[in-house]
């Protein structure tokens, strides 16, 4: 039976550009469905998290945030124990962000802005200096692409069969020209349709699936060696520096990280 988790927030709006939270979150653990009139960057510091907005699911890896417009119904759930950082932005700035949920990789520099207030144990940012990085944060999450999801789908009639193959078995190595055979077209046929519909090209979007496939199975214990196979990759060293470019952190940390 899943933990209930309700997250507090004693504020009707924000009273500063930024509110920072800091969420430790047991095994487990479900949250209430809830909005707020703000907008919320979501992110995990270990483990990976689960969210649900309008109904549409959402996945937030290493590496990663899940942002929730304004005023949007969501929840969220963690197999394992997880360390969360919500970044709450306040509603005179959320209109220059997206207006619908995404998937967005954080930029470095963000990330080391956030890990400071978070080591100085600012919530809000209130002295002038970090008014003034906080407005930096909020800049540099503007310069930064967006996707609606970590993982695109399409229901284009040549990609939709090949995509649906590959999410029940994502270890499948058939090339981009066998599955053109298959479904009678041509490769240039089907590299084209992936950059159009998906955004990235097919090596690409079977990385982003092996990537996140492999995290449950991380999460449950499997090994490395035993994950990296059943990803259809010959060599651990292959899946790790896979995960790692798309990650920042390698297998093994991550699991480390799941299991603290």
């Amino acid at each position: 039976m899943p933990r209930k988790h309700r997250f507090h927030y004693p504020y009707r709006t924000l009273p500063g550009p930024l509110l920072l939270r800091y969420e430790a979150l047991a095994v487990d653990t479900e949250s209430a469905l809830h909005r707020h009139p703000w907008g919320q960057l979501a992110f995990v510091e270990s483990g990976s998290m689960a969210f649900l907005v309008e109904g549409r699911p959402f996945f937030a890896p290493p590496g990663y945030a899940v942002w929730i417009p304004p005023r949007m119904d969501h929840s969220s759930h963690n197999r394992r124990e997880v360390h969360c950082r919500l970044i709450n932005i306040a509603e005179r700035y959320t209109p220059l962000l997206p207006a619908a949920p995404g998937i967005v990789r954080l930029h470095p520099l963000f990330i080391a802005g956030v890990e400071d207030l978070f080591a100085r144990g600012v919530e809000i940012p209130d002295t002038p200096a970090d008014r003034r990085l906080a407005r930096v944060l909020i800049d540099k999450l503007l310069a930064t692409p967006m996707l609606a999801r970590f993982v695109p789908q399409s229901e284009d009639r040549l990609l939709a069969p090949i995509l649906d193959a590959l999410q029940h078995r994502p270890g499948d190595n058939t090339t981009l020209a066998q599955w053109a055979q298959r479904v009678h077209t041509t490769e240039r046929t089907l590299s084209r349709r992936c950059r159009d519909e998906l955004g990235m090209s097919f090596s690409q979007w079977r990385q982003r699936l092996r990537f996140q496939q492999s995290i449950p199975l991380l999460e449950q214990g499997r090994s490395v060696q035993q994950v990296a196979a059943d990803m259809g990759y010959a060599s651990a060293s292959a899946f790790i520096a896979m995960f790692n470019e798309l990650s920042g952190s390698t297998p093994l940390k991550f699991r480390q990280g799941a299991g603290r």
